[in-house]
């Protein structure tokens, strides 16, 4: 792999992407797929596929840093008698349920989906599909109140419906925060809440597809692809900080409609490109 200034750029680029759209509900996967198309990486297909999967750790370690108290179950104050959070215990618990379809789905089924569907003609038309789906969705919940308000209050009955409407994510272009959001919305769980389910739902997942992709791939890595590695998931993670913030501010006072407008445009822009290409 040839380690050139351009190419840095293209990482710090992507990285960027992977930032904003793994946590916005339009499609981190689709966006990558198609940057690719007009920014393609000096590399093999086989690198940028794992490379694709590998800079959301640091998305994921962004979650972790700003949710660490709230993620982690052991409490020190007294070194004596460290306090075990049975709630944030339970909570993981509920993530482990929601993850069962996904990670079933993703095994039988990661292979042949990347091999017929990584398409940008599927990735537009899952982005507009969901994109109508989030404004029907809100419109509908204009007449509705949330009956689940709060993280606390998802049951594992609730967490294992969401983890049923992730399994929609496998297919480039939906989201994987869009999907469990669609799905949370649906169940009549409060935009906040869903929000924050679906960041801790995305530390084993992503983590689970990071090590799978790994595995596939080899750990025999160039100097050239580990700085590409090293630097796209720094510029993933100090994105990801400010988007997550962003995004909690945004939900509390507006719904998603913004997000499926911006899918559809998206979509129908990626089709016309496409058609005429």
């Amino acid at each position: 792999m040839n380690l050139s200034f351009i190419e840095i750029l293209k990482v710090i680029f992507l990285g960027i992407v992977e930032g904003i759209t793994e946590w916005l509900p339009i499609s981190s996967t689709g966006h990558m797929l198609l940057v690719d198309e007009f920014l393609q990486l000096n590399a093999s297909d086989s690198f940028k596929e794992m490379f694709f999967i590998i800079i959301q750790l640091g998305a994921i370690l962004a979650v972790v840093v700003l949710y660490w108290n709230r993620m982690f179950p052991f409490q020190f104050k007294d070194k004596a008698k460290p306090v075990i959070r049975k709630d944030i215990f339970s909570l993981w618990f509920k993530v482990v349920v929601a993850c069962i379809p996904g990670a079933a789905v993703t095994i039988l089924f990661d292979d042949y989906i990347e091999a017929h569907l990584h398409t940008p003609v599927v990735i537009a038309i899952a982005l507009i599909f969901y994109g109508v789906a989030f404004i029907l969705i809100e419109n509908w919940n204009k007449t509705r109140e949330p009956k689940i308000k709060t993280l606390a209050d998802i049951s594992y009955q609730t967490a294992f419906m969401i983890g049923l409407f992730q399994v929609l994510s496998i297919i480039p272009g939906t989201s994987r925060s869009g999907a469990t959001i669609i799905g949370g919305l649906i169940i009549g769980v409060s935009r906040v809440a869903v929000a924050e389910f679906t960041f801790y739902l995305a530390v084993p997942v992503m983590l689970g597809m990071s090590l799978l992709k790994l595995l596939k791939f080899g750990f025999a890595f160039t100097g050239a692809e580990l700085v590409i590695l090293g630097v796209g998931t720094v510029v993933a993670f100090l994105v990801s900080i400010v988007v997550i913030r962003f995004l909690m501010s945004y939900i509390r006072k507006h719904d998603f409609k913004v997000f499926g407008w911006y899918r559809i445009v998206l979509g129908a822009l990626v089709l016309v490109y496409f058609a005429f290409r």
